[in-house]
Protein backbone atom coordinates (compact mmCIF):
# COMPACT_ATOMS: atom_id res chain seq x y z
CA UNK A 1 0.00 0.00 0.00
CA UNK A 2 2.94 2.40 0.55
CA UNK A 3 3.43 3.19 -2.86
CA UNK A 4 0.39 3.27 -3.83
CA UNK A 5 -0.39 5.56 -1.21
CA UNK A 6 2.16 8.15 -2.35
CA UNK A 7 0.48 8.05 -5.81
CA UNK A 8 -2.57 8.55 -4.43
CA UNK A 9 -1.97 11.69 -2.42
CA UNK A 10 -0.27 13.58 -4.82
CA UNK A 11 -3.23 14.00 -6.79
CA UNK A 12 -3.75 17.86 -7.61
CA UNK A 13 -7.40 17.42 -5.91
CA UNK A 14 -8.19 16.96 -2.20
CA UNK A 15 -7.22 13.67 -0.59
CA UNK A 16 -9.66 12.84 2.24
CA UNK A 17 -7.77 10.09 4.33
CA UNK A 18 -9.57 8.04 6.51
CA UNK A 19 -7.34 6.55 9.24
CA UNK A 20 -10.06 3.81 10.62
CA UNK A 21 -10.12 0.16 12.58
CA UNK A 22 -13.40 -2.14 12.06
CA UNK A 23 -13.63 -2.15 15.97
CA UNK A 24 -14.20 1.06 16.26
CA UNK A 25 -17.30 2.37 17.25
CA UNK A 26 -16.90 6.14 16.06
CA UNK A 27 -15.37 5.09 13.01
CA UNK A 28 -18.64 3.50 12.21
CA UNK A 29 -20.34 6.91 12.56
CA UNK A 30 -17.56 8.93 10.33
CA UNK A 31 -17.81 6.39 7.46
CA UNK A 32 -21.01 7.62 5.96
CA UNK A 33 -20.23 11.47 6.69
CA UNK A 34 -17.19 10.65 4.33
CA UNK A 35 -19.47 8.82 2.17
CA UNK A 36 -21.78 11.61 1.89
CA UNK A 37 -19.10 14.51 1.29
CA UNK A 38 -17.39 12.00 -1.87
CA UNK A 39 -21.29 12.16 -3.61
CA UNK A 40 -21.22 15.29 -3.39
CA UNK A 41 -17.96 16.62 -4.05
CA UNK A 42 -17.84 13.65 -6.88
CA UNK A 43 -14.28 13.47 -8.90
CA UNK A 44 -13.38 16.69 -7.23
CA UNK A 45 -12.00 14.78 -3.64
CA UNK A 46 -11.36 11.61 -3.67
CA UNK A 47 -11.97 9.51 -0.44
CA UNK A 48 -9.78 6.78 0.66
CA UNK A 49 -9.67 4.56 3.91
CA UNK A 50 -6.68 3.39 5.65
CA UNK A 51 -7.47 0.22 8.54
CA UNK A 52 -4.36 1.03 10.90
CA UNK A 53 -4.64 -2.57 11.67
CA UNK A 54 -3.68 -3.97 8.35
CA UNK A 55 -1.71 -0.86 7.53
CA UNK A 56 1.12 -0.52 10.71
CA UNK A 57 4.09 1.01 9.36
CA UNK A 58 1.65 3.90 7.38
CA UNK A 59 -0.13 4.77 10.37
CA UNK A 60 3.17 5.01 12.43
CA UNK A 61 4.81 7.26 9.62
CA UNK A 62 1.91 9.97 10.38
CA UNK A 63 1.53 9.16 13.90
CA UNK A 64 -1.95 7.99 14.13
CA UNK A 65 -2.48 7.65 17.86
CA UNK A 66 -6.26 7.59 17.76
CA UNK A 67 -9.29 6.46 15.68
CA UNK A 68 -10.80 7.83 13.50
CA UNK A 69 -7.73 10.15 12.12
CA UNK A 70 -8.72 12.33 8.96
CA UNK A 71 -6.22 13.85 7.34
CA UNK A 72 -6.69 16.00 4.14
CA UNK A 73 -3.48 15.98 1.40
CA UNK A 74 -3.32 18.33 -1.41
CA UNK A 75 -0.10 17.48 -4.01
CA UNK A 76 1.39 15.34 -1.70
CA UNK A 77 1.16 17.08 1.44
CA UNK A 78 -1.00 16.79 4.47
CA UNK A 79 -2.82 20.13 4.57
CA UNK A 80 -4.82 19.46 7.64
CA UNK A 81 -5.72 17.01 10.43
CA UNK A 82 -8.56 15.94 12.58
CA UNK A 83 -8.60 12.50 14.94
CA UNK A 84 -11.88 11.80 15.77
CA UNK A 85 -15.41 12.17 14.34
CA UNK A 86 -15.62 15.12 12.15
CA UNK A 87 -19.15 16.25 11.19
CA UNK A 88 -20.37 16.58 7.46
CA UNK A 89 -20.10 20.22 7.83
CA UNK A 90 -16.94 20.81 9.05
CA UNK A 91 -15.84 17.95 6.45
CA UNK A 92 -17.14 19.74 3.57
CA UNK A 93 -15.62 23.04 4.73
CA UNK A 94 -12.13 21.96 4.64
CA UNK A 95 -12.30 20.60 1.37
CA UNK A 96 -13.95 23.33 -0.52
CA UNK A 97 -11.06 25.70 1.00
CA UNK A 98 -8.45 23.09 -1.70
CA UNK A 99 -10.50 22.85 -4.18
CA UNK A 100 -9.11 24.77 -7.07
Amino acid sequence: MRGKFGLIISDSRPVIVDFHALWCGPCKVQSPILAEVAAEFGDKVRVIKINVDQNNVLSAQYQILSVPTLIVFKNGKPVWRQSGVVTKAILKNVVTQYLV
